[in-house]
């Protein structure tokens, strides 16, 4: 009993040190919000071109940048000044964000292949392969015993594995018959995902079986947020929904036209914002899901936004990043690349790293006078 009152007692625990931005999201329950403040019209403090696009978000963590390309290759840069720490080469294209835990970077690329690799140096530690894509970032718990760390992530071969963050070990899989896209949240002790089964899993970690199954009607290729005992999550028949984990009920659905929701969710505490492929940011009451505003882009919007300091940062497939004010979505400043934005920002130290198809890696803020 201690030992799970530990576990429940970190899970709750703030997720964000100082200046990291260590998991997709920014914590593990995937809502999105970034401490600190953003300038409105930030300036570009450095860029580093990568030779590929760059579809994976970055993650930050000790003071480096890490994240991976279409060529393969993942990088170690300098927060500071965008210089190259080290690279190391998948061999296969990566489109999942990486987590950064304990020293250690981790990430799967778009063979199966997840690997754990010294932060420091980028040399291998271990890896694990899955049977196909890994298109989303791994999470992490506590173990039962209170003292290992196991790691969750999703496979386009329908699994879920956990894996004990120390050796690669497998301690069990968790299988749905269909593709798992996105990233598994944790919250209240359990981890959840939105497969291509049109379900909504909820798991419990230590035996790696299905607690419960909420049926979302469609495929879902995002990743859930949740907090507060609700799960947030789009899906690809048109509709945003806000479920009740306790009941397994529907709360509220969010429909407005006829177009896709992939993107992640961020949650604030009253609001509740996502992007569509109808070019739009969209941005609801937490409540009961009525439209507060939304922001219109010129192309599909499957990067996932970011709140930071009353501010919401968030990519376009038409090649800009947008800074739009949370309060009433009045856009404050956009920021044009050479191709379209589906990763999604990281957000630091008032800093905005994002990665674009052009190849190149981007870290926005303000300049020092």
């Amino acid at each position: 009993m201690k030992h799970w009152i530990l576990t429940l007692m970190i899970l709750l625990a703030p997720m964000l040190r100082g200046a990291d931005w260590p998991i997709f999201r920014g914590n593990r329950a995937l809502t999105g919000v970034a401490e600190g403040a953003v300038p409105d019209k930030p300036m570009v403090l450095w860029k580093f071109e990568t030779k590929a696009p760059v579809k994976a978000s970055a993650v930050v963590a000790d003071g480096r940048v890490y994240f991976g390309n279409d060529d393969g290759k993942f990088f170690a840069l300098n927060l500071a000044d965008g210089k190259m720490v080290w690279e190391f080469d998948s061999k296969d294209p990566i489109e999942a964000a990486a987590l950064y835990l304990d020293g250690r970077v981790f990430f799967g690329n778009s063979f199966g292949v997840f690997f754990a690799l010294d932060a420091k140096t980028g040399e291998e530690v271990w890896k694990f392969e899955a049977n196909d894509l890994i298109a989303g970032s791994a999470n992490w718990t506590l173990a039962p015993n209170g003292k290992d760390k196991y790691l969750l992530v999703g496979s386009h071969d329908g699994f879920l594995y956990c894996l004990n963050a120390k050796d690669g070990k497998k301690i069990w899989e968790y299988g749905c018959d269909q593709p798992i896209n996105g990233s598994p949240a944790l919250s209240g002790g359990r981890t959840m995902f939105g497969g291509c089964d049109g379900l909504l899993h909820l798991i419990d970690i230590a035996k790696g079986k299905r607690q419960k199954a909420v049926d979302v009607q469609s495929y879902v290729a995002g990743s859930v947020a949740a907090d507060a005992g609700r799960a947030y999550v789009g899906h690809n028949a048109n509709e945003f929904l806000c479920i009740d984990l306790k009941t397994e009920k529907v709360v509220w659905t969010y429909k407005d036209r006829l177009f896709p929701y992939e993107a992640s969710p961020a949650l604030t505490k009253d609001r509740v914002l996502f992007g569509g492929h109808d070019k739009r940011l969209h941005c609801v009451r937490r409540d009961n899901g009525k439209v507060v505003w939304t922001f219109s882009t010129r192309g599909q919007v499957n990067s996932s936004p970011v709140v930071c300091g009353g501010k919401v940062i968030v990519g376009s497939n038409d090649g800009r990043l947008y800074i739009v004010r949370l309060k009433d979505g009045k856009l404050l400043s956009s920021f044009e690349t050479d191709d379209g934005i589906t990763a999604s920002p990281a957000v630091v130290d008032g800093k905005i790293i994002i990665g674009s198809e052009d190849g190149t890696v981007y870290c926005l803020g303000a300049k020092k006078k």
